[in-house]
C-alpha cells in the first residue's frame, strides 16, 4: 500500500487559514496570559485501498503547537457523501479521542459558524459533506501530536465504472499528493478523471494526483467486463439541453488481437531543421518506429527542397527492416528548402486494406517554399488524396503555417500539435506515437441512444486504443432511460457494445461535465474560424460560451484587460459598456497564407489544446496562459469556481456579468448570505475570490458587500435562486 499525500487546512485564530482535509479548530485560551497557540499541519498522509466495491482509508496527520501557550480545541475532518463508517479511531499518542459523527446537515451549521468567524468563505466549498469531531487533548508549546483517522468508502458504479471522490476543498495547500494503489489481478481498466490529471508511477500501478490546485478529487474506475466498458455523466439544469460526459474505456492491454497499421512518418529536413530540432527528429523518428509491431508496415519520407523515401511503398516491420530504418534516419541531415506539396503527394494516395489503420505523422518546422506554396491549395489537393488515412500534424516553431496543419488534421480525422521553440520535439511525438501504439476499434459511432444527442466533442469519435481512453461530451435533448449503442470494426469485423444509461430532465451534480464540454466546443470553433472564416454567429456562440462557462478565448480575454481602447470603443464611463464592445467583437479571421507566426502558432495551440482538453485542470491551463499574457495588471485577475473575476472598482466582478443585469446586494456574512449559498452551493468557490465579489447569474446577478440585504425571506431566496438559474 502507497501513502496519499493531501494538501491540508490549518484553521487557527490567530492566523490566516489554510486549506488542507482535516484541521484543529483552536479554542480561546481558558488561561489567564497565555499566549495564543498556532497549531500548524506539518503532515498528512492518506492510505486507501480497493476491494471490490469499496475504498479502505486511513488518513494520518501531524499538528505542532508552534506558539507560546497551550492549545485545546477540536479535530475537525470533512467526511465524502458516500462514507460508510464500520468503526473508526482518532489517536493523539497513545490517547484515543473520543468522536462524533455529524450528517451534512448537522456539519452545516459548523461550517457556517467557522465561515461567519473567521471571514473565509472557503469552506462554503466542504457544505454538503459530513463530519467528524473530535475534542483535542491539550498540546504543549512546541508538542507535535498524530491524528489517525479510518473509514470506508461504498464506491458508486457508474455504467461499466466505479465512482471513487475525495474533497480537497477551495484550496489545496502548499504541498499535496493523492496516492491510490489498485488490486493486482487486471480488474480495472485504465482510470481516468475529469477533474485531475493523472500520473501513474512505478511498476505496480499507482496513481498520483498532484492536489495543490484544491477541488474535489472525480476518479473513474472501469470495470473489466468486455472489451470496451461504457460509463455515462449528466449535468442538467430545468429548461435546457443536459450535458453528457461519455467515456469509452478499453483495457490496458491488448485482447483479442489488435488492429494492424500502416504508419507512415513524414519528417521535415530542410535548413531550418538543423542543429537540435534535428537531432530531435531523428530520436523522434526511432521512437516511432519503435512501436512497430510483426503485422505493422512502414514508410519513412524525408523532405526539403525534393523528396527522399526509405523504400518506394511500405516495408514489413521485420527485424532486417527496422535495422535498415535506423540506418536511413541516421544519416538524414538538414539542408534546403520546405516542400511540402511534394511529401504530402508522396505520403498520400496509398491503397490500404479494410482491416489496416492507415496513420500518418507528418512533422514540419516550416512554411512551403517549394513546388506549390499556397497553403489552401496544397491542403484541398491532400483532402483528395486522403482516403481512410488519420493524419496527425506536428508544427514545430511560430514560423508553420497553422492553417495548412490544422487543415490536415481534420480533413484526416486526426489532431494538430504544435510544439514551442523551447520544447523537446522527441518527447511530443513521444506521447503522441504511445497512444496510437495499439488500435483496439476503428470507426468508431454512436449507434443508438435513448435521447437526442448532438454538438458532441469529438464530432466524429476517433479511433480506440489499448490503454487510453476516450472521452467524448456533448448536449442532449429531452430525458430518457435505455440503451447507448457503440460500434466500432475491428480486423474487418463490426462490433457493438452497449450500456444502459438514464439522461435526466435535471441532474445538479458533475458540475465538470458542462465546463469541459464547453472547453473544447470552444476549441473546435476557434479552429473554425481560422479555417472557414468568421460569422457573426460563430463569433457570438464562442463568446457566450466564454462568458458562461468562465473560459478565456479571443473574444473574452479583453474583459479582463484594464479599461482602454477595445475594438470600436472603450470601456468605462462615457464610453461603451461591456455589452456594447462585446457585440463589435466580431472579426474577419486571417487568409491561409497569413496565419503564421508567434500569435497564428499561440491561437492555434490554444484550439487544440481547447479541443482535447480531458480534466477541468487541462481547460483551465489553456484560460491561465492567456491571463499571463493578457494586458491586466498583476493581481487584477482571479479564476473560481469555473469562472473569470476582474477586480473592478474594488469589487470582484465576474466578466460574465452584463451592464443591463439587475443585481441583488447581500451583506457578506449575515443570514441573506447563507441562505443564498445554502440554495445555491454553486457560488461557494466563486465567493473565496475577495470580500467584495459580484458573480453573475442568467437573470440577476449577486453581489456581496456591505450595505446589502441582512435577511430574506423564503420566496425572495427561491425568487433570486430561480432567476440565478435562468428559471424564473
Amino acid at each position: 500500500m502507497r501513502t496519499i499525500l493531501l494538501g491540508a487546512i490549518a484553521l487557527m485564530s490567530s492566523v490566516t487559514p489554510l486549506m488542507a482535509q482535516g484541521w484543529i479548530e483552536i479554542e480561546q485560551s481558558r488561561i489567564p496570559g497565555n499566549q495564543n497557540p498556532a497549531v500548524v499541519r506539518t503532515s498528512s498522509e492518506v492510505r486507501t485501498t480497493i476491494e471490490g466495491r469499496v475504498a479502505r482509508v486511513e488518513v494520518e496527520e501531524q499538528f505542532r503547537n508552534s506558539g507560546g501557550g497551550l492549545a485545546e480545541g477540536h479535530y475537525l475532518y470533512p467526511l465524502p457523501g458516500e462514507a460508510v463508517f464500520q468503526n473508526f479511531s482518532l489517536w493523539m499518542g497513545d490517547q484515543e479521542l473520543r468522536g462524533e459523527m455529524m450528517n451534512a446537515e448537522q456539519a452545516r451549521g459548523i461550517y457556517e459558524e467557522i465561515v461567519r468567524r473567521k471571514k473565509d468563505p472557503a469552506l462554503l466549498t466542504l457544505a454538503g459533506h459530513g463530519l467528524i469531531r473530535a475534542q483535542v487533548f491539550p498540546i504543549q508549546p512546541g508538542e507535535t501530536r498524530k491524528v489517525v483517522l479510518r473509514y470506508t468508502l461504498l464506491l458508486d458504479r457508474v455504467g461499466d465504472a466505479l465512482r471513487l471522490r475525495y474533497a480537497l476543498g477551495a484550496r489545496g495547500g502548499e504541498s499535496g499528493e493523492w496516492r491510490l494503489t489498485l488490486p493486482d489481478g487486471g480488474e480495472f481498466g485504465v482510470p481516468y478523471s475529469p477533474t485531475h490529471p493523472l500520473r501513474p508511477v512505478g511498476r505496480d500501478g499507482d496513481i498520483v494526483i498532484d492536489t495543490r490546485s484544491g477541488g474535489d478529487i472525480e476518479l473513474l474506475l472501469p470495470l473489466r467486463r468486455t472489451l470496451v466498458g461504457t460509463s455515462v455523466l449528466t449535468h442538467a439544469v430545468s429548461n435546457e439541453d443536459g450535458y453528457v460526459m461519455l467515456l469509452l474505456s478499453p483495457p490496458a492491454v491488448e485482447e483479442g488481437g489488435v488492429v494492424p497499421r500502416d504508419l507512415t512518418l513524414v519528417v521535415d529536413v530542410s535548413g531550418s531543421m538543423s542543429g537540435t530540432k534535428m537531432d530531435q527528429a531523428r530520436a523522434a523518428l526511432h521512437q516511432a518506429i519503435g512501436t512497430l509491431r510483426a503485422p505493422d508496415r512502414f514508410r519513412l519520407i524525408a523532405f526539403s527542397s525534393g523528396i527522399r523515401e526509405f523504400r518506394s511503398g511500405f516495408a514489413v516491420a521485420t527485424g532486417p527492416n527496422l535495422a535498415a530504418a535506423r540506418e536511413f534516419i541516421d544519416g538524414l541531415v538538414a539542408e534546403g528548402g520546405t516542400n511540402i506539396s511534394g511529401a504530402l503527394e508522396t505520403a498520400l494516395g496509398s491503397v490500404v486494406a479494410e482491416e489496416r489503420l492507415a496513420l500518418v505523422l507528418f512533422l514540419t518546422d516550416g512554411i512551403p517554399s517549394v513546388g506549390e506554396q499556397q497553403p489552401d491549395r496544397i491542403a484541398a489537393t491532400a483532402a483528395s488524396r486522403i482516403g481512410r488515412a488519420r493524419i496527425f500534424t506536428v508544427g514545430v516553431g511560430p514560423d508553420v503555417n497553422t492553417y495548412l496543419l490544422d487543415r490536415l488534421a481534420k480533413e484526416g480525422r486526426g489532431a494538430a500539435e504544435y510544439v514551442a521553440p523551447d520544447a523537446n520535439v522527441e518527447v511530443a511525438v513521444g506521447q503522441l506515437m504511445g497512444k496510437l501504439r495499439r488500435p483496439a476499434l476503428v470507426n468508431l459511432r454512436i449507434a443508438d441512444s435513448p435521447v437526442r444527442l448532438h454538438d458532441l466533442s469529438p464530432a466524429q469519435l476517433p479511433d480506440l486504443f489499448f490503454g487510453e481512453e476516450l472521452v467524448v461530451f456533448g448536449r442532449y435533448s429531452g430525458s430518457g432511460r435505455g440503451p447507448i449503442v457503440i460500434e466500432g470494426e475491428r480486423n474487418g469485423r463490426r462490433e457493438r457494445f452497449t450500456a444502459n444509461v438514464a439522461f435526466p430532465a435535471t441532474e445538479s451534480g458533475n458540475t465538470f461535465v458542462p465546463r469541459l464540454w464547453a472547453s473544447r466546443r470552444i476549441g473546435e470553433l476557434t479552429r473554425q474560424v481560422r479555417l472557414e472564416g468568421a460569422s457573426d454567429v460563430l463569433i457570438h456562440e464562442i463568446r457566450d460560451l466564454g462568458l458562461r462557462h468562465g473560459i478565456l478565448t479571443e473574444y473574452t480575454s479583453y474583459l479582463v484587460q484594464e479599461p482602454e481602447q477595445v475594438a470600436t470603443g472603450q470601456l468605462g464611463p462615457g464610453r461603451l459598456t461591456r455589452d456594447e464592445v462585446a457585440r463589435n467583437q466580431t472579426r474577419p479571421a486571417a487568409a491561409p497564407a497569413t496565419q503564421t507566426g508567434q500569435q497564428a502558432f499561440e491561437q492555434a495551440r490554444e484550439s487544440a489544446k481547447m479541443a482535447r482538453a480531458s480534466t477541468v485542470a487541462e481547460a483551465d491551463a489553456v484560460g491561465e496562459d492567456k491571463l499571463e499574457r493578457s494586458k491586466a495588471q498583476a493581481g487584477t485577475v482571479k479564476r473560481a469556481g469555473g469562472r473569470v473575476f476582474r477586480l473592478d472598482g474594488g469589487v470582484w466582478t465576474d466578466i460574465a456579468h452584463g451592464d443591463s443585469v439587475k443585481v441583488v446586494t447581500v451583506t457578506p456574512f449575515s443570514p441573506a448570505y447563507f441562505a443564498l449559498t445554502r440554495a445555491l452551493p454553486e457560488l461557494g468557490q466563486s465567493l473565496t475570490v475577495g470580500d467584495l465579489v459580484l458573480v453573475a447569474g442568467k437573470q440577476i446577478s449577486i453581489r456581496v458587500a456591505a450595505g446589502g440585504r441582512d435577511q430574506l425571506s423564503n420566496g425572495e431566496v427561491k425568487r433570486i435562486v430561480n432567476a440565478f438559474r435562468g428559471a424564473a
